[in-house]
């Protein structure tokens, strides 16, 4: 359906500048390609009308411009979605929510515009030697005591990603040094096929070992639960893993904003995210929540990202607290989990 072959093209036309530059950023996470975009009056001198997969109009009044539509009409056989609501603010929890109404109004039209590592990518990225850790290996500072492999975990962090996350959690992983006292919990946006191919090639040289979720399993140290695209799964009072009745909501699974809410429901402020390479804007309505908690909210550098637009509109609601590569995450988690450790009370301390 697209004029070259590649990704949609969409026109934007608008009688706001500032709403059609919110659009434009909008329509660039969702991964389309920029077309015209300008005012009413600009389109009307068009006689033959620029490339595009979709036109979206946004106006202030619509019998402003009586003419638009019929010109629009005449001139294009592709789709046209008017009545957009007006973008709200960037970095507000409605304006996270008034992209995602306009994204599944765009896949009603123009088909799943997301994309996601595919099976060539995993078979890609399983044949990639051990990168370096460049500044020496990451070691378990010696006063954490480090964690037995199926100890139930205490803390948890999620790990969120969508395009380019496979490489991204990968690198983070095979940095960390065993031993951490945390359990790992990851969403990532994938083809339900290629869950076991993903724990397979991720756990290739990390220290820790990468399992789908199961009912009754409980979230340990040692251990990546990967949580899967088909069905939602939360956790019970006393902390079991169990699958709920429902798919994830949303356009796409797992939702890491469900993810965020459900375990953060249960571990509160011991529950931290790291938000890596995707496109899209899923955890930017929880993260602030598990902010709320005094959870740490950190995302991948943009520069380091396949694509940035998720952590991007997560740092955008200004709910986190570091940005790095994956090697810096990995550092800054070792950091963080060493302070901590320094701040905790000794066993005489607690005596008295």
């Amino acid at each position: 359906m697209t004029t070259d072959g590649g990704r949609p093209a969409v026109a934007i036309v608008s009688d706001d500048v500032l709403q059609r530059h919110r659009l434009q950023e909008a329509t660039g996470r969702f991964g389309l390609r920029p077309g015209f975009s300008g005012s009413p009056e600009r389109i009307l001198g068009y006689q033959v009308l620029p490339d595009a997969d979709l036109w979206l109009i946004t106006l202030e009044d619509e019998a402003d411009h009586p003419q638009l539509f019929d010109h629009l009409l005449d001139h294009t056989d592709a789709p046209i979605l008017f009545g957009i609501d007006p973008a709200p603010g960037s970095g507000t929890r409605d304006f996270v929510r008034w992209e995602r109404r306009l994204l599944e109004k765009l896949e009603q039209q123009l088909g799943p515009l997301e994309q996601t590592d595919s099976g060539e990518d995993l078979a890609e990225l399983a044949t990639q030697p051990l990168a370096p850790a460049n500044g020496g290996a990451i070691e378990l500072p010696a006063w954490v005591a480090p964690a037995h492999p199926g100890q139930p975990a205490e803390e948890v962090w999620i790990l969120g990603a969508s395009l380019g996350g496979p490489a991204a959690v990968k690198s983070f992983l095979d940095h960390l040094p065993p031993g951490l006292p945390v359990g790992f919990v990851y969403a990532q946006h994938i083809d339900g096929n290629f869950t076991d191919v993903l724990a397979r090639v991720l756990g290739r040289h990390a220290h820790y070992r990468l399992q789908r979720a199961e009912e009754g399993m409980r979230i340990t140290c040692g251990r990546v639960t990967i949580m899967p695209v088909e069905r939602e799964w939360g956790l019970t009072a006393d902390g079991a893993l169990t699958e709920k009745d429902r798919p994830w909501p949303g356009p796409y699974g797992p939702s890491i904003d469900q993810v965020l809410l459900n375990v953060g429901d249960h571990f509160r402020g011991r529950c931290h995210a790291i938000l890596f390479s995707g496109m899209g804007n899923d955890g930017a309505v929880a993260a602030p929540m598990l902010r709320a908690f005094g959870s740490h909210i950190w995302v991948q550098a943009s520069d380091t990202c396949a694509n940035s637009a998720m952590p991007e509109a997560v740092a955008g609601t200004g709910c986190t607290s570091f940005s790095g590569s994956p090697q810096e995450l990995a550092r800054a988690l070792v950091r963080t989990l060493a302070d901590a450790a320094l701040l905790k009370p000794t066993s005489s301390q607690d005596a008295t």
